[in-house]
């Protein structure tokens, strides 16, 4: 498969490589246009014996101006359609594209959200079939933070806050030491992670998965690179993270804590050196992953909106995940139990599960 480069993780082969390890098919569609040469990768998976999904993950990775975002959609959507197997019954978009509410959710951050109806019809007006349905559960991340660390580390050190310095400052002072480990020491991450999900009630992960994330990287030919980082004292991992790395942008996908010398700042030194490590790989930008919009004391991401906004960055607000059904009775019937199972489709293909 011959897929055009990209900083976005998710639209590069690594990813295909490693999603078909999953059991999905990957696709590589040309888009049409008149300026320059674009493509998106798809996936296709079968649902059960009847019907299949196709899913695009952040993509299109260009969009039109947000009064076009429907009436784009559904003339690619329609194209698409007249070119995939019968058993399809919805496309599922991960928008990479700006919500068209992110000046809302950062002027007025206590702004009451659109519910998913006025969406869908911000969505489909200008539409030919008014046919985009809003997913129960966004794919990857809508609202994520992101840290610019193309500058020196005296001027990214001076952008966080005083709270957050000190304790990278202080894991330092305690020995805390931080390194970029092999895939032999992926056991005990993946130990870490199940400790993790079980104290803060994520979605857990089984080890061949994160085995797969690793291996895919043998079998892709673009310049994606996935790495784990530990944060030790003495023989205690205090930290982990799964990061993957594009030509100029550095993902945390999965990260992991342990109770055991809290007091010790471990996810602050593991995050602080990534930031050092994607620097001395010419990265631009650091995406820490999931974050509440805004400073949402009730939002289920809030703890992480408090953790990370200390590391001196920006929220990015993306549109996040939309459908587009082609077999109206095979989608209700799927919708139906997605909304039951709140994202049994796809449990957040990586950044769902992220932890600091």
């Amino acid at each position: 498969m011959d897929l055009l480069p990209t900083d976005i993780i998710f639209q590069t082969e690594y990813y295909a490589q490693f999603k078909a390890r999953l059991g999905w098919q990957p696709c590589a569609y040309d888009i049409e246009d008149k300026v320059s040469k674009k493509d998106m990768l798809m996936l296709v998976k079968p649902l059960n014996d009847r019907i299949c999904a196709a899913y695009i993950p952040q993509g299109p990775k260009f969009g039109p101006s947000r009064e076009n975002y429907g009436p784009y959609l559904e003339s690619l959507s329609e194209s698409i359609v007249d070119q995939i197997d019968s058993d399809v019954a919805f496309i599922r978009y991960d928008l990479p594209w700006e919500s068209p509410y992110a000046e809302i959710l950062d002027k007025k951050p206590a702004h009451e959200f659109p519910d998913e109806r006025i969406r869908e019809i911000r969505m489909n007006f200008g539409t030919k079939y008014w046919n985009f349905r809003k997913t129960p559960v966004d794919m990857t991340v809508a609202d994520s933070y992101v840290i610019d660390i193309d500058g020196t580390e005296d001027v990214i050190l001076s952008r966080m806050k005083s709270k957050t310095r000190y304790n990278i400052k202080l894991a330092s002072r305690k020995g805390v030491r931080v390194y970029a480990a092999s895939t032999k020491e992926l056991p005990v991450f993946h130990d870490l992670h199940l400790e993790t999900a079980k104290r803060k009630g994520f979605l857990v992960r089984d080890f061949p998965y994160f085995a797969t994330l690793f291996s895919s990287q043998k079998e892709k030919s673009d310049q994606s690179e996935v790495i784990l980082m530990l944060a030790v004292h003495g023989k205690d991992v205090l930290a982990g993270a799964i990061v993957a790395i594009t030509k100029k942008t550095a993902y945390f996908l999965y990260g992991v804590s342990a109770m055991k010398k809290r007091n010790f700042m471990g996810s602050y030194a593991l995050h602080w050196e990534t930031i050092r490590y994607a620097k001395s790989l010419n990265c631009a930008t650091y995406d820490m992953g999931a974050v509440s919009p805004a400073r949402l004391i009730d939002h289920p991401f809030f703890g992480l909106y408090r953790f990370k906004t200390g590391f001196g960055g920006r929220i990015v607000h993306r549109s996040g995940s939309w459908d587009y059904p082609i077999d109206t009775d095979a989608y209700s019937s799927f919708r139906n139990w997605e909304e039951m199972n709140r994202g049994g489709f796809g449990n957040g293909p990586f950044c769902k599960g992220s932890e600091n």
